[in-house]
């Protein structure tokens, strides 16, 4: 992923020279024997503005390149009103660009002048530093301006449409810093991020695995990239161990290959993940996780990458859809536009449309696993300048319209790639901040509750731009906010007998049409699993595997259900004489034993099996929970049993390969002292009697 490609590819902060000293209104002062009586400290200083001009006025300019030389030649002479102005305008070309704000304005103040272009760049520079009133009145300052390169290049234009922008931008920030969100920021640590620059995490819905981009060496004789920030881009992967994480590893072959390679998704359970490569303008590629070790990426198909720039992706939670991101212009509105498109369909991609694309740019789509919140970033919207974050939720056929994520978490730069966990409780990005281990690195953000309101220092409401990590002093301790309403099921699948792993197949299934929303598998070294289960649905849960029984799992999760994280281990039982398991999808009203039509998929289950092993004989047996009279219960599990029956004889099952047993409520599998053990007492089982 080069530099030109990717914009969140930003140039590592350089060495900076001393910020000029001397504030006071002035004279410029020009790099001559008359002001510079050090002859040899004259001479670096003209050596140096000589290479620093010849990197600053090539076509296009390499600001990264010339402003080392020019902070060199600033030190020699501080008052030099052309060189602080071409400092200030290569620090707003490079990933730090808070630091050109005393350069542009020490300018101004050594020659006054009314060349817009000067005031624009003091604009910008204040605006980057959150001096919102100052950048309104430099914007108006301003005016359309432009330079053509030697080469016929566009290398700056600022218009009308330009300045109006920038200048409502400063009037969102205005409004948004004064309504701060709770969060604490906080650097993700050394076990994640480097000396070099971190970004680009992705993390599994449990959070659990996390996975950046990073620039730094991955081996002591690695390789600098020629054209870019440091090293080649390779991707990590760290593991959470207990509340914290652990060292962030190389991925290696097949993954990291001797150029660039970046992750932008990761499927909810961790098993798929998408990798940016910089071929064909930019593509897509994916990467299954078989085992512990991920396979090598392929390329997505003509639906999704074109001869455009295909930059960041995300997973829908059932991992039929792909939101994706391209600046193709056939069908976009502008820019960067964010698309949907079917993974396994033959239908073209889709644009979100005008209520989440601008005209401006759109990036680093995130889809929680709630399948209704997305967020985003995007220029357009009511950003305060650069890429703010945003989040739409989908509901009845239509995305809300796009909230700022606000004050500290976006800036007046760009802020780009964020992520959460499927609590919602935590978020990721990178950032570039003073006091970090690197260029950037990975942040983590924690939202708070809003019953506990904060009291901030004074330093806190006088920060300005990416300053420290925010940390707010509260008047209580900090109550997370679990804000998603879906539910994390996860854990691992064994044979019951052996307790070895299993890969197996996990089918979900809306009960009330029957209809299969998504097929998982659970990894094949170590068993586990995991879906996410969004609120307003009941759910089937079946897991299978060949030569093995059939498990199934309910979990009738109402629209109101809020964030839940349910780890159930799974033992797979042979197909055994003796072998029992629990038809957990099979319904029955209140003291009654007609099956209910959610029944349906469960007992189309049975019947196939049934088909497909014409040996197979079982024994159909009800329980009840101890509510009522033991004659009753034992009478109504009878009949429940006999029910099930009735189905598969008439669904051409014979009647000499099935039994009944009702045992009411003597033989409870859990407490009936609470709601949720009466209800697991309350079930059908079969057993298997011949084979």
């Amino acid at each position: 992923m080069r530099t030109t490609t990717r914009f969140f590819l930003l140039i590592g902060l350089l060495t900076a020279g001393a910020a000029p000293a001397v504030l006071a209104q002035g004279q410029s002062r020009p790099f001559s024997k008359e002001t510079v009586a050090d002859k040899e400290a004259l001479k670096t200083a003209q050596r140096e503005l000589k290479a620093g001009d010849a990197a600053y006025e090539t076509d296009p300019p390499r600001y990264e390149t010339a402003l080392p030389h020019y902070l060199i030649a600033q030190k020699v002479n501080p008052d030099n009103a052309e060189l602080n102005t071409k400092i200030g305008d290569c620090y707003l070309h490079s990933g730090n660009k808070t630091p050109a704000l005393p350069y542009l304005r020490h300018a101004l103040e050594l020659a006054p002048t009314t060349d817009p272009r000067t005031h624009f760049l003091l604009a910008r520079a204040l605006h980057l530093n959150a001096k919102w009133t100052e950048a309104i009145k430099e914007y108006q300052l301003a005016g359309p301006t432009s330079k053509t390169g030697k080469k016929g290049s566009d290398t700056y234009t600022v218009t009308p449409d330009d300045l109006a922008r920038r200048t409502r931008e400063c009037y969102n920030g205005l409004e948004l810093q004064k309504h701060p969100v709770r969060v604490f920021i906080d650097n993700a640590g050394p076990e994640i991020n480097s000396s070099a620059s971190d970004y680009g995490p992705v993390v599994s819905a449990d959070e659990a695995t996390l996975l950046i981009t990073s620039r730094r060496p991955a081996s002591p004789k690695a390789p600098k990239d020629p054209e870019g920030d440091g090293y080649f881009e390779d991707v990590y992967q760290a593991t959470r161990k207990g509340k914290a994480w652990g060292k962030a590893l190389n991925l290696g072959p097949p993954v990291n290959s001797e150029g660039h390679d970046a992750t932008v998704g990761l499927a909810p359970d961790g098993q798929r993940m998408l990798v940016y490569v910089d071929e064909n303008g930019g593509d897509l590629n994916e990467a299954n996780l078989k085992g512990n070790a991920w396979g090598r990426p392929q390329r997505l198909g003509t639906r999704i990458n074109t001869r455009f720039h295909e930059s960041s992706g995300s997973y829908s939670p059932d991992e039929r859809l792909l939101y994706f991101v391209s600046d193709k212009p056939d069908g976009g509105r502008g820019g960067r536009d964010i698309y949907k498109v079917e993974m396994e369909g033959k239908g073209p991609a889709v644009n979100l449309g005008p209520v989440i694309n601008t005209p401006y740019g759109e990036e680093g789509v995130f889809m929680m696993p709630d399948g209704q919140t997305m967020y985003f970033s995007s220029e357009g919207h009511n950003s305060m300048g650069g890429y703010d974050i945003f989040k739409s939720t989908y509901l009845d056929g239509k995305w809300s319209e796009p909230e700022n994520l606000g004050w500290p978490i976006n800036t007046p730069d760009d802020d780009v790639f964020f992520v959460t966990s499927a609590s919602g409780r935590h978020g990721y990005y990178s950032s570039d901040q003073p006091g970090g281990l690197g260029a950037k690195d990975i942040y983590q953000v924690t939202f708070l509750g809003p019953e506990k309101q904060p009291m901030l220092s004074q330093e806190d409401q006088l920060l300005a731009s990416r300053l420290a990590p925010v940390k707010q002093t509260l008047l209580a301790p900090p109550v997370l906010v679990a804000s998603a309403k879906v539910t994390i099921l996860k854990g691992t699948i064994t044979d019951d007998a052996t307790k070895q792993p299993v890969e197996a197949t996990i089918e979900l299934l809306d009960n009330s049409t029957g209809t299969s929303i998504a097929t998982f598998r659970s990894n094949a070294t170590s068993g586990k699993y995991l879906v996410s289960l969004p609120s307003g649905t009941n759910y089937g849960i079946v897991v299978r595997q060949d030569g093995y029984l059939f498990h199934s799992e309910n979990f009738d999760l109402p629209a109101t259900a809020a964030f839940a994280e349910v780890t159930k281990d799974i033992g797979l039982k042979k197909i055994e004489i003796g072998s029992v398991i629990v038809l957990r999808n099979i319904f029955f009203d209140t003291n009654k034993a007609l099956l209910r039509p959610e029944s349906k998929a469960e007992l189309e289950r049975l019947q196939k099996l049934m088909v497909e092993m014409p040996s197979l004989k079982i024994e159909l047996a009800g329980h009840t929970d101890n509510v009522g009279k033991p004659a009753l219960n034992q009478d109504l599990s009878q009949r429940r049993a006999q029910a099930v029956v009735t189905y598969l004889t008439q669904h051409s099952i014979g009647a000499d390969r099935l039994t009944t047993a009702g045992f009411g409520d003597t033989r409870p599998v859990a407490p009936n002292t609470t709601k949720a053990g009466r209800k697991l007492n309350r079930r059908t089982e079969f057993k298997v009697t011949g084979k």
